[in-house]
């Protein structure tokens, strides 16, 4: 022991020169005496022994904690590197602490700034948590030196100082909880402060921190902290979102009087439920489920009933996913109502990020909830329709996810009257997409008897007929649910199945886009399928006639702006060869319409509609060949009235469509001579005046039509009448268009095949001659092709008395032009008369 005190003695004098030095107002000089201090003492080769630092430590400690106030740099940094040396050599460096934390908090723990230096700050917080480390319990007497350091570290400007504070404020708050806990909550203010720190390392070691703050000081600050915590939920750092899973998870399983915060940090662990990273997911997976483990076996005594005799898991349940235990839906049925309102305006909150995880963490608090939904139905189904109309498509997939769990988890009865009330007042698609999830989620069994309430519901003119694209998408997604859930159920009401069909066609009758149309031939096909039926054909089969009868308080009041209107034009339309079969239903549908006193561009429509079934009569109207026995009714009560002249544009647009209709009835051939006949000079009449129409293409399709009749029924007309109209098409033969003039050459052709084979000439005779003269006139015209029908029609005429023709040709030979022809019409006659005598 003498030894050892003789050889310290030596050191101490040994240092006494450099001690001395340290007065000296030459910097330099401080630093050389300070650098031959470590030289001699901490660097010493070979090294003091263990007994020998300490007695020179004390000579040493009072003049080197004076240095940390150095004014260079150098000496204040040569002075704590020698101090942290020695204090890791002695046996009790806590001895040492009442000379060291007084220097510290001089330097560290002031309100402004009083080492410049950010390094010699880093390197001071290194010395604190070195003497944290090594003084355990020893340092509760220096705690408020320690929270007066720790409150300026923690937001001072240099980063790393930031994070070796955080370490050291946990180091403190584990080595002496219960001295902690009186000053832990003065550390909160400057955590937060830092919490949103630009450096990611930065926030995770500060989240942390706080977890370990209030783990073992004071958790009166939770409600404070909660909120700082959430915002961190929202960080592009996975290692911060991690921290903010973690912390939660072990406040949730080990922090002091933790009862009183559930309902602010389930929001928080669940949250990480939602998250994008799949390890921050397991991890708050794991965490939620001890939690309810923990909660369960704290609580054994409350929840014994239903552990023994609970009803075990639920036959139908989300598919793929694992049931939470008894102690995590505990713990969210006793919560839920103090959770959900916050939620659910943080669901149509304004920043798109809070809504995303909103979105997210409903789908999960409904999980956990189950059956207890059912007493917050009414809050919880409004904020979805709100959210529903997002502009953000992950939070409206997973709002429809949270809508599927109530299907799941809520009676019919009680999701049904709220969502279908809501459907029928408010008329917007999003309650509809509501009640389409809701719908998936619902066991077949339970879904059935209220089938029909849904489609009635859904049948409502206000609901089905609007003609939003948002509206018609969501009304077919919600069929496709009822059809998917149902399946072969529904096929067993004809009701139900007619509504289906009902629907699907007031959505084709109003759509305005080729995916709807492609959707809706979809569901047809499904519905077809349910029923057992081999194709869509045979689904017109059986729907068509109700869906027909439905029209027949309506159909004489439509209007253009009529849905019922629409829906009997894609039905028919649609239906193809089922028509054939239904005349009888479709034909006073079509007759009302018609009406001249209707709306004209409801008959306009109509014309339309008609048209494309005249075109394709074999594969509509007419696929059963009955349509003959009704041609006389479309000719004599549909066409006819609306050829009769009226004035303005849109009277002539009709005339022009229903001359259309009639050439159209002509050509499809189901109109044959007999059907023909009782409206012939009715037919006949008209067809003349139009061909005296203003509009040019309702004379060049009436002079069509006079040619048809002509072919078809040109023997049935009265012979007198029949010689007053070659003036008619005389007349047309000056038309201003050359198309109309060719077109009625052929009608002349058709005309002069209708007389009788017993023509008396001589009676006829001055009718004759005026229609050889009106032709001649138009065997000069400047255009060939019109001078070549010409002379087809006079030598078609020609042959009933050629020896007037020839006659006539001579004595106005020499004021033709065109010499050729009237030569070429000579000769055919001389041949012809010649035979004829023959």
């Amino acid at each position: 022991m003498a030894a050892v005190d003789q050889n310290s003695n030596a050191v101490v004098q040994g240092l006494a020169r450099h001690l001395n030095t340290l007065g000296e107002e030459n910097k330099i000089a401080r630093r050389k005496a300070l650098e031959n201090i470590r030289k001699d003492t901490v660097s010493r080769k070979p090294p003091l022994n263990t007994p020998e630092v300490k007695p020179v430590l004390n000579e040493l400690l009072k003049p080197l904690l004076k240095e940390f106030s150095d004014p260079a740099e150098k000496c204040r940094e040569l002075s704590l590197d020698i101090i942290r040396g020695f204090l890791k050599r002695v046996d009790t460096p806590e001895e040492y602490l009442p000379y060291v934390m007084p220097v510290l908090v001089q330097r560290l723990g002031q309100p402004d700034i009083t080492e410049p230096s950010e390094e010699l700050r880093l390197l001071s917080v290194e010395f604190l948590k070195e003497i944290l480390e090594c003084s355990g319990k020893n340092l509760a007497i220096y705690l408020d030196d320690i929270i007066k350091i720790l409150q300026r570290t923690i937001i001072d400007p240099y980063a790393e100082v930031k994070k070796l504070a955080c370490q050291c404020t946990s180091i403190l708050a584990k080595a002496i909880p219960e001295h902690f806990h009186a000053q832990s909550e003065s550390l909160i203010k400057p955590l937060l402060q830092s919490v949103s720190h630009q450096h990611s390392k930065v926030r995770t070691i500060v989240v942390y921190t706080i977890g370990d703050v209030i783990q073992y000081g004071s958790n009166k600050p939770v409600e404070t902290v909660v909120s700082h915590l959430a915002q961190r939920l929202f960080d592009q750092t996975p290692a911060v979102r991690m921290a903010v899973i973690k912390v939660t998870g072990n406040w949730m399983l080990d922090m002091c009087d933790r009862y009183s915060f559930w309902n602010k940090l389930i929001p928080l662990l669940l949250t990480g439920l939602s998250d994008e990273q799949p390890d921050i997911k397991e991890t708050a997976d794991s965490l939620w489920h001890d939690v309810g483990l923990k909660f369960a076996n704290e609580n054994e005594d409350d929840l014994k009933d239903k552990m023994d005799f609970g009803k075990g898991d639920p036959s139908h349940y989300p598919p793929g996913v694992e049931r939470p235990n008894l102690g995590c839906r505990t713990l969210m049925m006793r919560h839920v109502s103090r959770i959900l309102p916050g939620l659910m305006r943080d669901v149509v909150d304004w920043v798109a990020d809070t809504r995303k995880k909103s979105a997210g963490l409903l789908y999960y608090l409904l999980l956990n909830c189950e059956e207890y939904i059912t007493q917050h139905m009414e809050l919880l189904t409004s904020g979805m329709y709100k959210a529903c109309a997002d502009e953000e498509q992950s939070v409206v997939k997973d709002i429809q996810r949270a809508a599927e769990l109530i299907g799941y988890f809520v009676e019919v009865e009680v999701w049904s009257k709220l969502i279908l009330k809501s459907v029928q007042n408010s008329q917007h698609y999003t309650s509809i997409m509501v009640l389409s999830s809701v719908i998936r989620g619902t066991a077949k069994e339970n879904l059935k008897p209220y089938l029909q309430k849904i489609l009635d519901t859904l049948n409502i003119p206000d609901v089905c007929q609007s003609v939003q694209v948002p509206v018609q998408v969501q009304l077919l997604s919600c069929l496709e649910s009822l059809l998917t859930v149902s399946g072969t159920d529904i096929a067993e009401s004809s009701q139900s199945t007619q509504s289906v069909f009902s629907l699907l066609h007031t959505v084709l009758a109003i759509q305005q886009g080729e995916l709807i149309k492609d959707k809706v031939f979809e569901l047809l096909d499904k519905l077809a399928g349910l029923e057992g039926l081999v194709n869509r054909k045979q689904l017109y089969h059986s729907h068509t006639k109700p869906l027909l009868d439905s029209f027949q308080d309506t159909y004489k009041v439509w209007t253009i702006h009529s849905v019922e209107r629409l829906i009997f034009d894609v039905l028919i339309l649609e239906a193809g060869p089922v028509v054939g079969d239904l005349l009888e239903d479709v034909m006073p549908i079509l007759t009302a319409n018609f009406d001249p006193d209707k709306d004209p561009e409801v008959r306009l429509k109509f014309f339309s509609l008609l048209s494309h079934l005249m075109m394709n009569c074999k594969d509509t109207v007419d696929s059963g060949d009955k349509f003959a026995e009704f041609a006389e009714i479309v000719v004599k009560n549909m066409i006819l009235p609306n050829c009769v002249w009226k004035a303005g544009r849109v009277a002539s647009a009709i005339r022009t469509t229903a001359v259309s209709c009639a050439w159209a009835l002509l050509q499809s051939g189901v109109l044959t001579k007999e059907k023909l006949e009782p409206v012939l000079d009715n037919v006949i009449t008209q067809m003349l005046a139009c061909m005296d129409d203003d509009n040019k293409g309702t004379r060049l399709v009436a002079c069509r039509v006079m040619t048809r009749t002509f072919d078809l029924a040109g023997a049935n007309i009265n012979q007198d009448r029949l010689h007053n109209m070659y003036l008619e098409l005389l007349k047309r033969l000056d038309d201003s268009s050359d198309e109309i003039r060719l077109t009625v050459a052929k009608t002349f052709l058709a005309y002069l095949d209708s007389f009788e084979q017993a023509y008396d000439v001589q009676l006829y005779r001055a009718h004759l001659e005026a229609m050889y003269k009106g032709l001649l006139v138009h065997l000069d015209d400047p255009d060939e092709k019109i001078q070549e029908a010409i002379l087809g029609v006079l030598k078609k005429a020609g042959s009933l008395l050629p020896g007037m023709l020839i006659q006539e040709v001579e004595t106005t030979k020499h004021k033709h032009r065109s010499k050729k022809y009237c030569e070429d019409l000579v000769s055919y006659l001389q041949k012809l008369s010649t035979e004829t005598q023959s």
